[in-house]
Protein backbone atom coordinates (compact mmCIF):
# COMPACT_ATOMS: atom_id res chain seq x y z
CA UNK A 1 0.00 0.00 0.00
CA UNK A 2 1.37 3.38 -1.14
CA UNK A 3 1.43 6.03 0.93
CA UNK A 4 -1.20 8.27 -0.94
CA UNK A 5 -3.52 5.00 -0.31
CA UNK A 6 -3.29 5.42 3.47
CA UNK A 7 -6.11 7.82 3.60
CA UNK A 8 -8.74 5.74 1.68
CA UNK A 9 -6.96 2.11 4.19
CA UNK A 10 -8.23 4.15 7.26
CA UNK A 11 -11.55 5.18 6.12
CA UNK A 12 -12.63 1.78 4.55
CA UNK A 13 -11.58 0.51 7.76
CA UNK A 14 -13.54 2.59 9.88
CA UNK A 15 -16.88 1.33 7.54
CA UNK A 16 -15.48 -2.10 8.31
CA UNK A 17 -15.49 -1.56 12.09
CA UNK A 18 -19.00 0.06 11.91
CA UNK A 19 -20.26 -3.03 9.88
CA UNK A 20 -18.84 -5.47 11.63
CA UNK A 21 -20.11 -3.78 15.40
CA UNK A 22 -23.70 -4.44 13.62
CA UNK A 23 -23.12 -7.78 12.62
CA UNK A 24 -22.06 -8.58 16.29
CA UNK A 25 -25.15 -6.87 18.17
CA UNK A 26 -27.64 -9.05 15.98
CA UNK A 27 -29.05 -12.39 17.27
CA UNK A 28 -31.60 -14.50 16.10
CA UNK A 29 -33.94 -13.24 18.54
CA UNK A 30 -33.56 -9.63 17.61
CA UNK A 31 -34.64 -7.28 14.81
CA UNK A 32 -32.81 -7.71 11.52
CA UNK A 33 -32.51 -3.74 11.77
CA UNK A 34 -30.81 -1.46 14.92
CA UNK A 35 -33.32 0.61 16.45
CA UNK A 36 -30.64 3.84 15.68
CA UNK A 37 -26.99 4.02 14.46
CA UNK A 38 -25.53 5.84 16.84
CA UNK A 39 -21.48 7.68 15.55
CA UNK A 40 -19.86 8.39 18.77
CA UNK A 41 -17.25 11.13 19.05
CA UNK A 42 -16.20 11.76 22.57
CA UNK A 43 -17.64 15.34 22.70
CA UNK A 44 -21.33 13.08 21.58
CA UNK A 45 -20.85 10.44 24.02
CA UNK A 46 -20.43 12.80 26.89
CA UNK A 47 -23.42 15.16 25.61
CA UNK A 48 -25.13 11.60 25.75
CA UNK A 49 -24.52 10.60 28.92
CA UNK A 50 -25.35 14.13 30.56
CA UNK A 51 -28.45 14.57 29.02
CA UNK A 52 -29.58 11.02 30.58
CA UNK A 53 -27.90 11.18 33.81
CA UNK A 54 -30.30 10.88 36.67
CA UNK A 55 -27.70 12.13 39.16
CA UNK A 56 -27.29 15.44 36.75
CA UNK A 57 -31.20 15.83 36.51
CA UNK A 58 -31.05 15.40 40.41
CA UNK A 59 -28.45 17.96 40.96
CA UNK A 60 -30.17 20.16 38.73
CA UNK A 61 -33.20 19.94 40.67
CA UNK A 62 -31.15 20.38 44.23
CA UNK A 63 -29.98 23.70 42.22
CA UNK A 64 -33.60 25.14 41.60
CA UNK A 65 -34.45 24.28 45.04
CA UNK A 66 -31.51 26.24 46.72
CA UNK A 67 -32.61 28.97 44.58
CA UNK A 68 -35.84 28.96 46.15
CA UNK A 69 -34.38 29.07 49.63
CA UNK A 70 -32.19 31.77 48.85
CA UNK A 71 -35.30 33.35 47.44
CA UNK A 72 -36.99 32.99 50.15
CA UNK A 73 -34.04 34.28 52.77
CA UNK A 74 -33.64 37.30 50.48
CA UNK A 75 -37.14 37.84 51.18
CA UNK A 76 -37.03 38.46 55.09
CA UNK A 77 -35.54 42.18 54.05
CA UNK A 78 -38.72 43.04 52.76
CA UNK A 79 -41.86 44.31 54.59
CA UNK A 80 -44.24 41.59 55.89
CA UNK A 81 -48.01 42.18 56.34
CA UNK A 82 -49.80 39.26 58.29
CA UNK A 83 -52.84 38.94 60.36
CA UNK A 84 -53.69 37.26 63.43
CA UNK A 85 -57.42 36.76 64.68
CA UNK A 86 -58.91 35.61 67.72
CA UNK A 87 -62.30 34.29 66.44
CA UNK A 88 -63.65 33.70 69.11
CA UNK A 89 -61.75 33.36 72.23
CA UNK A 90 -64.62 32.24 74.65
CA UNK A 91 -63.73 31.02 77.85
CA UNK A 92 -66.51 29.45 80.79
CA UNK A 93 -64.26 28.37 83.59
CA UNK A 94 -63.65 29.06 87.58
CA UNK A 95 -60.27 29.62 88.51
CA UNK A 96 -58.96 30.70 91.67
CA UNK A 97 -58.26 34.73 92.68
CA UNK A 98 -56.57 36.08 95.22
CA UNK A 99 -59.50 39.17 96.71
CA UNK A 100 -57.37 41.77 98.34
CA UNK A 101 -60.34 43.10 100.22
CA UNK A 102 -61.50 40.00 102.24
CA UNK A 103 -57.89 39.17 102.19
CA UNK A 104 -58.38 35.68 101.16
CA UNK A 105 -58.45 33.44 98.03
CA UNK A 106 -61.53 33.08 96.12
CA UNK A 107 -62.90 30.82 93.79
CA UNK A 108 -64.41 33.10 90.41
CA UNK A 109 -66.31 32.17 87.74
CA UNK A 110 -66.05 33.61 84.50
CA UNK A 111 -67.45 33.55 81.23
CA UNK A 112 -65.71 36.04 78.32
CA UNK A 113 -66.10 36.52 74.88
CA UNK A 114 -63.09 38.14 73.10
CA UNK A 115 -63.17 38.34 69.35
CA UNK A 116 -59.89 40.23 68.09
CA UNK A 117 -57.73 41.30 64.91
CA UNK A 118 -54.40 42.04 65.00
CA UNK A 119 -52.90 43.39 61.34
CA UNK A 120 -49.02 44.34 61.26
CA UNK A 121 -46.70 45.61 58.19
CA UNK A 122 -43.05 44.41 59.69
CA UNK A 123 -40.14 45.80 58.12
CA UNK A 124 -36.38 44.56 59.12
CA UNK A 125 -34.40 47.59 59.63
CA UNK A 126 -31.89 48.34 57.45
CA UNK A 127 -28.47 50.43 57.40
CA UNK A 128 -27.54 51.79 54.29
CA UNK A 129 -28.74 48.62 52.73
CA UNK A 130 -27.22 45.91 55.98
CA UNK A 131 -29.58 44.19 58.21
CA UNK A 132 -28.93 45.60 61.63
CA UNK A 133 -31.21 42.56 62.73
CA UNK A 134 -33.86 44.76 64.50
CA UNK A 135 -37.67 45.21 63.28
CA UNK A 136 -39.80 48.51 62.86
CA UNK A 137 -43.57 47.55 62.33
CA UNK A 138 -47.19 49.13 61.98
CA UNK A 139 -49.74 47.66 64.32
CA UNK A 140 -53.48 47.81 64.49
CA UNK A 141 -54.97 45.94 66.88
CA UNK A 142 -58.71 45.88 67.22
CA UNK A 143 -61.02 43.87 70.27
CA UNK A 144 -64.38 43.43 71.26
CA UNK A 145 -64.38 41.56 74.84
CA UNK A 146 -67.77 40.80 76.10
CA UNK A 147 -67.80 39.97 79.86
CA UNK A 148 -70.96 37.92 81.53
CA UNK A 149 -72.28 38.28 85.55
CA UNK A 150 -75.68 38.11 85.50
CA UNK A 151 -75.04 40.97 82.59
CA UNK A 152 -73.41 41.45 79.84
CA UNK A 153 -70.68 44.06 79.85
CA UNK A 154 -69.21 44.68 76.09
CA UNK A 155 -65.66 46.96 75.71
CA UNK A 156 -64.29 47.70 72.37
CA UNK A 157 -60.69 48.34 72.07
CA UNK A 158 -58.66 50.13 69.34
CA UNK A 159 -55.20 50.81 68.54
CA UNK A 160 -52.96 52.48 66.16
CA UNK A 161 -48.87 52.05 67.10
CA UNK A 162 -45.20 51.84 65.79
CA UNK A 163 -43.12 49.40 67.23
CA UNK A 164 -39.00 49.05 67.30
CA UNK A 165 -37.44 46.20 68.26
CA UNK A 166 -33.76 45.57 68.40
CA UNK A 167 -31.74 42.95 69.98
CA UNK A 168 -28.05 43.91 71.09
CA UNK A 169 -24.83 41.97 71.95
CA UNK A 170 -26.05 38.77 69.95
CA UNK A 171 -25.20 37.79 66.35
CA UNK A 172 -27.49 39.65 63.55
CA UNK A 173 -29.13 36.17 62.52
CA UNK A 174 -30.68 37.68 59.94
CA UNK A 175 -27.12 38.81 58.24
CA UNK A 176 -25.58 35.24 58.56
CA UNK A 177 -28.90 33.26 57.29
CA UNK A 178 -29.06 35.24 54.05
CA UNK A 179 -24.98 34.76 53.67
CA UNK A 180 -26.04 31.21 54.72
CA UNK A 181 -28.16 30.53 51.92
CA UNK A 182 -26.31 32.55 49.49
CA UNK A 183 -23.28 29.86 50.42
CA UNK A 184 -25.35 27.05 49.88
CA UNK A 185 -26.57 28.02 46.42
CA UNK A 186 -22.73 28.33 45.62
CA UNK A 187 -21.89 24.87 46.96
CA UNK A 188 -24.56 23.46 45.17
CA UNK A 189 -23.64 24.92 42.04
CA UNK A 190 -20.16 23.87 42.19
CA UNK A 191 -21.26 20.13 43.10
CA UNK A 192 -23.45 20.13 40.35
CA UNK A 193 -20.23 20.89 38.30
CA UNK A 194 -18.14 18.40 39.68
CA UNK A 195 -20.31 15.69 38.82
CA UNK A 196 -20.87 16.94 34.88
CA UNK A 197 -16.98 17.23 34.64
CA UNK A 198 -16.68 13.73 36.78
CA UNK A 199 -19.44 12.07 34.31
CA UNK A 200 -16.67 13.19 31.74
CA UNK A 201 -14.05 11.03 33.05
CA UNK A 202 -15.92 8.51 33.15
CA UNK A 203 -17.54 8.26 29.90
CA UNK A 204 -14.06 9.06 28.53
CA UNK A 205 -12.26 6.36 29.96
CA UNK A 206 -15.17 4.14 28.63
CA UNK A 207 -14.59 6.16 25.15
CA UNK A 208 -10.64 5.39 24.80
CA UNK A 209 -11.09 1.78 25.30
CA UNK A 210 -13.24 1.38 22.78
CA UNK A 211 -10.86 3.34 20.56
CA UNK A 212 -8.21 1.47 21.40
CA UNK A 213 -9.89 -1.41 20.52
CA UNK A 214 -11.25 -0.13 17.16
CA UNK A 215 -8.24 1.30 16.46
CA UNK A 216 -6.47 -1.89 17.08
CA UNK A 217 -8.63 -3.49 14.79
CA UNK A 218 -7.51 -1.33 11.94
CA UNK A 219 -3.47 -2.49 13.29
CA UNK A 220 -4.55 -6.08 12.38
CA UNK A 221 -6.56 -5.55 9.21
CA UNK A 222 -3.27 -3.78 7.77
CA UNK A 223 -1.15 -6.80 8.74
CA UNK A 224 -3.27 -9.26 7.56
CA UNK A 225 -2.96 -6.99 4.04
CA UNK A 226 -0.07 -7.46 4.06
CA UNK A 227 0.65 -10.97 4.79
CA UNK A 228 -1.86 -11.69 1.87
CA UNK A 229 0.27 -9.76 -0.58
CA UNK A 230 3.34 -11.72 0.62
CA UNK A 231 1.13 -15.12 0.44
CA UNK A 232 0.94 -14.31 -3.15
CA UNK A 233 4.47 -13.80 -3.56
CA UNK A 234 5.69 -16.71 -2.10
CA UNK A 235 3.11 -18.94 -3.89
CA UNK A 236 4.65 -17.25 -7.22
CA UNK A 237 8.16 -18.22 -5.87
CA UNK A 238 6.83 -21.52 -4.48
CA UNK A 239 5.80 -22.54 -8.57
CA UNK A 240 9.11 -21.59 -9.60
CA UNK A 241 11.25 -23.58 -7.05
CA UNK A 242 9.26 -26.02 -4.95
CA UNK A 243 12.21 -25.81 -2.28
CA UNK A 244 10.58 -22.00 -1.51
CA UNK A 245 7.19 -24.30 -0.16
CA UNK A 246 8.18 -23.93 3.62
CA UNK A 247 7.79 -20.21 2.66
CA UNK A 248 4.39 -20.22 1.92
CA UNK A 249 3.33 -22.54 4.79
CA UNK A 250 5.11 -20.32 7.19
CA UNK A 251 3.00 -17.21 5.82
CA UNK A 252 -0.06 -19.25 6.05
CA UNK A 253 1.01 -19.68 9.88
CA UNK A 254 1.69 -16.14 10.56
CA UNK A 255 -1.65 -15.06 8.73
CA UNK A 256 -3.50 -18.02 10.31
CA UNK A 257 -2.32 -16.14 13.70
CA UNK A 258 -2.81 -12.15 12.50
CA UNK A 259 -6.37 -13.66 11.95
CA UNK A 260 -6.68 -15.09 15.30
CA UNK A 261 -5.84 -11.89 16.90
CA UNK A 262 -8.29 -9.97 14.87
CA UNK A 263 -11.01 -12.28 16.35
CA UNK A 264 -10.09 -12.08 19.57
CA UNK A 265 -9.97 -8.01 18.71
CA UNK A 266 -13.59 -8.40 17.66
CA UNK A 267 -14.73 -9.60 20.62
CA UNK A 268 -13.06 -6.65 22.69
CA UNK A 269 -15.10 -4.11 20.61
CA UNK A 270 -18.41 -5.95 21.43
CA UNK A 271 -17.67 -6.18 24.78
CA UNK A 272 -16.55 -2.56 25.17
CA UNK A 273 -19.80 -1.74 23.25
CA UNK A 274 -21.75 -2.90 25.53
CA UNK A 275 -19.76 -1.44 28.17
CA UNK A 276 -20.16 2.32 26.44
CA UNK A 277 -23.80 1.29 25.83
CA UNK A 278 -24.50 0.65 29.69
CA UNK A 279 -22.67 4.11 30.28
CA UNK A 280 -24.75 6.01 28.08
CA UNK A 281 -28.11 3.77 29.08
CA UNK A 282 -28.45 3.37 25.02
CA UNK A 283 -31.03 0.39 23.88
CA UNK A 284 -29.56 -2.64 23.23
CA UNK A 285 -30.56 -2.70 19.87
CA UNK A 286 -28.85 0.57 19.08
CA UNK A 287 -25.86 0.36 16.85
CA UNK A 288 -22.75 2.10 18.04
CA UNK A 289 -19.56 2.89 15.88
CA UNK A 290 -17.23 5.75 16.20
CA UNK A 291 -14.18 6.46 13.29
CA UNK A 292 -10.87 6.13 15.14
CA UNK A 293 -9.02 8.84 13.64
CA UNK A 294 -5.57 10.15 15.50
CA UNK A 295 -4.54 13.71 15.92
CA UNK A 296 -1.98 15.15 18.00
CA UNK A 297 -1.82 18.89 18.41
CA UNK A 298 0.79 20.07 20.64
CA UNK A 299 -0.23 22.38 23.76
CA UNK A 300 2.20 24.34 26.00
CA UNK A 301 1.53 23.86 29.09
CA UNK A 302 3.10 26.70 31.74
CA UNK A 303 3.27 24.79 35.19
CA UNK A 304 2.81 27.98 37.68
CA UNK A 305 -0.42 28.55 35.21
CA UNK A 306 -2.10 25.44 35.56
CA UNK A 307 -1.55 25.49 39.65
CA UNK A 308 -3.36 28.83 39.62
CA UNK A 309 -6.02 27.22 37.64
CA UNK A 310 -6.68 24.12 40.12
CA UNK A 311 -6.43 26.79 42.82
CA UNK A 312 -9.17 29.02 41.68
CA UNK A 313 -11.28 27.04 39.88
CA UNK A 314 -11.20 23.31 41.50
CA UNK A 315 -14.72 23.19 42.58
CA UNK A 316 -13.12 21.01 45.67
CA UNK A 317 -11.51 23.87 47.12
CA UNK A 318 -14.06 26.62 46.38
CA UNK A 319 -16.45 23.94 48.27
CA UNK A 320 -13.94 24.00 51.26
CA UNK A 321 -13.42 28.01 51.10
CA UNK A 322 -17.25 28.05 51.39
CA UNK A 323 -17.38 25.16 54.56
CA UNK A 324 -14.63 27.30 55.94
CA UNK A 325 -16.88 30.61 55.45
CA UNK A 326 -19.99 28.86 57.13
CA UNK A 327 -18.34 27.18 59.99
CA UNK A 328 -17.39 31.27 60.49
CA UNK A 329 -20.39 32.03 60.67
CA UNK A 330 -21.30 28.93 62.90
CA UNK A 331 -18.79 30.42 65.66
CA UNK A 332 -20.23 33.61 65.62
CA UNK A 333 -23.69 32.14 65.84
CA UNK A 334 -22.40 30.08 68.76
CA UNK A 335 -21.65 33.50 70.63
CA UNK A 336 -25.17 34.65 70.33
CA UNK A 337 -25.78 30.51 72.71
CA UNK A 338 -27.24 31.64 76.82
CA UNK A 339 -24.70 34.64 76.13
CA UNK A 340 -25.60 37.62 77.78
CA UNK A 341 -27.87 40.35 75.91
CA UNK A 342 -30.51 43.02 75.67
CA UNK A 343 -33.64 43.50 73.65
CA UNK A 344 -34.99 46.53 73.59
CA UNK A 345 -38.76 47.24 72.75
CA UNK A 346 -40.29 50.59 71.78
CA UNK A 347 -43.98 51.55 71.00
CA UNK A 348 -45.63 54.91 70.21
CA UNK A 349 -49.38 55.35 68.91
CA UNK A 350 -52.91 55.88 70.02
CA UNK A 351 -55.85 54.28 71.04
CA UNK A 352 -59.36 54.23 72.11
CA UNK A 353 -61.37 51.84 74.39
CA UNK A 354 -65.28 52.43 74.29
CA UNK A 355 -68.76 50.61 74.83
CA UNK A 356 -69.46 51.36 71.32
CA UNK A 357 -68.22 49.99 68.25
CA UNK A 358 -68.49 53.32 66.52
CA UNK A 359 -67.21 55.68 69.12
CA UNK A 360 -63.62 54.05 69.03
CA UNK A 361 -62.92 55.40 65.93
CA UNK A 362 -62.48 59.14 66.73
CA UNK A 363 -60.72 61.25 69.78
CA UNK A 364 -57.87 58.78 70.29
CA UNK A 365 -55.92 59.28 73.24
CA UNK A 366 -52.15 58.74 73.38
CA UNK A 367 -49.91 55.83 73.94
CA UNK A 368 -46.49 54.19 74.44
CA UNK A 369 -44.74 52.20 75.80
CA UNK A 370 -40.34 51.48 76.27
CA UNK A 371 -38.66 48.17 77.89
CA UNK A 372 -35.40 47.11 77.80
CA UNK A 373 -35.24 43.20 78.83
CA UNK A 374 -31.45 41.63 79.74
CA UNK A 375 -30.46 38.05 80.03
CA UNK A 376 -27.90 37.63 82.18
CA UNK A 377 -25.92 33.75 82.34
CA UNK A 378 -25.16 32.86 85.87
CA UNK A 379 -23.77 29.62 85.77
CA UNK A 380 -23.88 26.63 83.41
CA UNK A 381 -20.71 24.91 83.94
CA UNK A 382 -18.61 26.07 80.76
CA UNK A 383 -21.47 24.35 78.99
CA UNK A 384 -21.43 27.62 76.58
CA UNK A 385 -17.90 27.52 76.10
CA UNK A 386 -17.45 23.97 75.43
CA UNK A 387 -20.38 24.45 72.68
CA UNK A 388 -18.08 27.28 70.63
CA UNK A 389 -14.65 25.63 71.33
CA UNK A 390 -16.44 22.54 69.54
CA UNK A 391 -17.41 24.90 66.35
CA UNK A 392 -13.86 26.20 66.37
CA UNK A 393 -12.33 22.89 66.21
CA UNK A 394 -14.38 22.29 63.44
CA UNK A 395 -13.32 25.43 61.69
CA UNK A 396 -9.84 24.67 62.43
CA UNK A 397 -10.33 20.76 60.61
CA UNK A 398 -11.54 22.75 57.41
CA UNK A 399 -8.50 24.82 57.26
CA UNK A 400 -6.18 21.84 57.59
CA UNK A 401 -8.71 19.71 54.59
CA UNK A 402 -7.56 23.14 52.74
CA UNK A 403 -4.11 22.78 53.11
CA UNK A 404 -3.93 19.45 52.67
CA UNK A 405 -6.21 19.88 49.24
CA UNK A 406 -3.94 22.42 47.67
CA UNK A 407 -0.91 20.43 48.23
CA UNK A 408 -2.68 16.79 47.00
CA UNK A 409 -3.70 19.45 43.75
CA UNK A 410 -0.59 20.85 42.91
CA UNK A 411 0.98 17.42 43.30
CA UNK A 412 -1.52 16.39 40.76
CA UNK A 413 -1.24 18.69 38.42
CA UNK A 414 2.57 18.47 38.72
CA UNK A 415 2.54 14.80 38.01
CA UNK A 416 -0.20 15.71 35.03
CA UNK A 417 2.06 18.21 33.10
CA UNK A 418 4.68 15.61 33.39
CA UNK A 419 2.82 12.83 32.18
CA UNK A 420 1.50 14.70 29.54
CA UNK A 421 4.26 16.52 28.08
CA UNK A 422 5.99 12.87 27.97
CA UNK A 423 3.14 11.11 26.08
CA UNK A 424 2.86 14.45 23.78
CA UNK A 425 6.65 14.30 22.90
CA UNK A 426 6.07 10.50 22.42
CA UNK A 427 3.24 10.80 20.13
CA UNK A 428 4.82 13.75 18.31
CA UNK A 429 8.05 12.17 17.64
CA UNK A 430 5.99 8.69 16.54
CA UNK A 431 3.33 10.48 13.92
CA UNK A 432 5.60 11.84 12.05
CA UNK A 433 7.40 8.14 11.42
CA UNK A 434 3.93 6.06 11.40
CA UNK A 435 3.20 7.39 7.75
CA UNK A 436 6.49 5.79 6.46
CA UNK A 437 6.09 2.36 8.05
CA UNK A 438 3.83 0.95 5.56
CA UNK A 439 6.50 2.42 2.61
CA UNK A 440 9.39 0.68 4.39
CA UNK A 441 6.49 -2.93 3.86
CA UNK A 442 6.06 -2.01 0.64
CA UNK A 443 9.73 -2.04 -0.21
CA UNK A 444 10.87 -4.90 1.33
CA UNK A 445 7.80 -6.95 -0.67
CA UNK A 446 9.88 -5.41 -3.88
CA UNK A 447 13.13 -6.57 -2.29
CA UNK A 448 11.63 -10.26 -0.94
CA UNK A 449 9.83 -10.60 -5.29
CA UNK A 450 13.60 -9.79 -6.69
CA UNK A 451 15.46 -12.09 -3.67
CA UNK A 452 17.33 -9.26 -2.06
CA UNK A 453 15.68 -10.20 1.18
CA UNK A 454 14.65 -13.35 2.54
CA UNK A 455 11.34 -14.11 4.06
CA UNK A 456 11.95 -13.58 7.69
CA UNK A 457 13.27 -10.18 7.24
CA UNK A 458 10.09 -9.48 5.42
CA UNK A 459 8.03 -10.81 7.46
CA UNK A 460 10.19 -8.89 10.32
CA UNK A 461 9.22 -5.76 8.47
CA UNK A 462 5.34 -6.55 8.63
CA UNK A 463 6.28 -7.14 12.90
CA UNK A 464 7.92 -4.15 13.31
CA UNK A 465 5.25 -2.07 11.83
CA UNK A 466 2.36 -3.76 13.61
CA UNK A 467 4.58 -3.01 16.93
CA UNK A 468 5.17 0.48 15.74
CA UNK A 469 1.60 1.40 15.40
CA UNK A 470 0.66 -0.35 18.85
CA UNK A 471 3.10 1.94 20.21
CA UNK A 472 2.03 5.38 18.71
CA UNK A 473 -1.44 3.78 19.46
CA UNK A 474 -0.45 3.81 23.50
CA UNK A 475 1.05 6.84 22.67
CA UNK A 476 -1.53 8.70 22.06
CA UNK A 477 -4.21 7.19 24.16
CA UNK A 478 -1.71 8.36 27.16
CA UNK A 479 -1.76 11.61 25.25
CA UNK A 480 -5.38 12.21 25.58
CA UNK A 481 -5.80 10.37 29.26
CA UNK A 482 -2.78 12.73 30.53
CA UNK A 483 -4.97 15.95 28.72
CA UNK A 484 -8.15 15.00 30.06
CA UNK A 485 -6.60 14.30 33.89
CA UNK A 486 -4.77 17.98 33.31
CA UNK A 487 -8.08 19.05 32.62
CA UNK A 488 -9.73 17.71 35.43
CA UNK A 489 -7.41 18.48 38.07
CA UNK A 490 -7.22 22.30 36.82
CA UNK A 491 -10.60 22.37 35.75
CA UNK A 492 -9.40 24.54 32.51
CA UNK A 493 -9.81 22.93 28.74
CA UNK A 494 -6.71 23.57 27.19
CA UNK A 495 -8.07 22.07 23.91
CA UNK A 496 -10.79 25.23 23.83
CA UNK A 497 -9.20 27.24 26.20
CA UNK A 498 -12.04 27.82 28.57
CA UNK A 499 -12.75 27.09 31.86
CA UNK A 500 -15.41 24.39 33.22
CA UNK A 501 -16.66 26.98 35.64
CA UNK A 502 -17.96 28.77 33.17
CA UNK A 503 -18.65 26.02 30.81
CA UNK A 504 -20.86 24.29 32.62
CA UNK A 505 -22.39 26.99 35.07
CA UNK A 506 -26.12 27.08 35.30
CA UNK A 507 -27.82 30.10 33.69
CA UNK A 508 -29.92 31.79 36.47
Amino acid sequence: MRKHDKTGFWKKSAVFVWLMAVSLQVSGEKPLFAREQVLLTLDSAVNIAMGRSYRIKQLELGIERTRFWLKSRQASLKSRIFMELKAPDIEAVSETKWNSTLKKDEIIHSNTRLWQMDLSVKQPVLVFGYPTNGYLSLNNQIYRYSQEDGGQEVDYYNRFFLKFEQPFLLPNNLKNDIEDAELDLQKSELEYIADRVSLIDRVSDDYYDLFEVSYKKTIFDLQIENLRKIAEIAQVKAGQDTARVIETVQVQVELANARESLLRNQSEIRREIAAIKQRLQLSHEDSVFIEPVVKVVPIKIDVNQAIQYGNSLHPRLRILEIDKRKGEIDVNNSTGWDAFHLNLEMTYGMEKQKDQFREIWDDYDGSYSVSINAYVPIWDWGRRKARIEAEKISLKKTELYIEETQNRIRSDIVNAVDNLRDYQQRALNMQSNIGRVQDITDFGMNQYRDNLISLQDLLQMVARQKETELNFLDAYLGYRRSLLSLMIQTYYDYENGESLIDKFRVES
